[in-house]
């Protein structure tokens, strides 16, 4: 069977993505075997190793040869950029376009089919935002491109799933409606049993303190949460709830198979990272491929240290590979 091929985005150069990319290539015993792909410029990649002491040297990669099968290994496939340097633990112009152009060159080859999973490093979405990049980030990108993607949040500890991600807040609750939660819902359910299926069972969080307390609270609860998940029950869907959202995650901390549901960002993100913020995963789920990357940014406080753990992009690798449909398989 020909290895599972990952393209690996290199981030923001300013920030840890080079960094924690090589530390986690270069200790490949701990990943699954792979044909990895580096997104990135070759420069920049030499000089991430010479910084870091390591020598990962990743091989030239003919664009035109990656629908081929290869064996396991490291290889660069270089796309071009207008950056000419690189300035540690800063947001620039330069650097958001480099960034953006080693995603989105990835994400190319990824919906060809070419490869499997993509995996991508931290990016400065204000990097993005000076180089005129109208997405504020890689959700968003993938989202214009499949307008039903999912981002989700996995580790061993706890799972989550977002109704809504980067909105304001009034924004967000704007969208707590009947209609459009039932199709995430389904949308979400079908995706997941399409690759792992018969596994998870999910929790849905309420919106208002106590989950609305019969009305007294609120009435989105009454109105709308509950309504879209008798609908989804009924369509198959092992979903409960709505919870109050100060209790929902302890229902599913410590249980690997249900995934809680969160009505917006910060509600599902504080206590995932409160609980996994190591060891946790990004996951975007709707595409034709699996997309992972670590649940941290590009930390600019510390990029000029060189101390970065490289344990949350291993995470999103092993999990990539988890998720993936193996070449050849009638999924894939």
């Amino acid at each position: 069977m020909a290895p599972l091929k990952v393209g690996i985005s290199l981030g923001d150069p300013g920030g840890i993505g080079p960094e924690v990319v090589l530390k986690a290539l270069s200790e490949r015993k701990f990943l699954p075997q792979a044909h990895y792909i580096l997104f990135g410029s070759r420069w920049v990649v030499e000089k991430e190793e010479k910084s870091l002491g390591i020598r990962l040297n990743p091989a030239p990669l003919d664009p035109s040869s990656l629908s081929q099968s290869q064996d396991p290994g490291v290889w660069l496939y270089e796309v071009e950029t207008p950056l000419e340097k690189v300035i540690k633990g800063a947001s620039t112009k330069e650097q958001g376009q480099a960034s953006f152009l080693y995603f989105q060159k990835a994400v190319k080859e990824a919906q060809k089919g070419t490869l499997q999973a993509l995996v991508t490093a931290p990016i400065s979405k204000h990097s993005w935002r000076l180089a005129g990049i109208q997405w504020p980030g890689h959700t968003e990108y993938l989202n214009q491109i499949f307008p039903q993607a999912i981002m989700s949040f996995w580790s061993p500890k706890v799972k989550v799933a977002l109704y809504t991600h980067h909105l304001p807040l009034e924004e967000a609750l704007k969208k707590v409606k009947q209609k459009p939660l039932l199709q995430f819902l389904l949308h979400l359910h079908r995706f997941i049993e399409n690759i792992q299926p018969g596994r998870y069972s999910y929790l849905m969080a309420g919106l208002n303190p106590h989950a609305g307390e019969d009305g007294m609270l609120g009435s989105e609860e009454r109105e709308e949460i509950k309504p879209a998940l008798i609908q989804a029950q009924n369509k198959g869907m092992p979903v409960e709830g709505p919870f109050p959202p100060d209790v929902v995650f302890r229902k599913a901390l410590h249980f690997p198979h249900k995934i809680v549901i969160g009505l917006y960002h910060d509600q599902a993100l504080i206590p995932f990272k409160l609980e996994a913020f190591d060891e946790g995963v990004n996951a975007t789920l709707g595409l034709s491929f699996i997309r992972t990357s670590p649940d941290h940014g590009t930390a600019f406080d510390i990029a000029e240290e060189r101390k970065a753990s490289p344990r949350s992009l291993r995470e999103a690798i092993q999990l990539a590979g988890q998720l993936s449909p193996k070449p050849g398989s009638p999924s894939s």
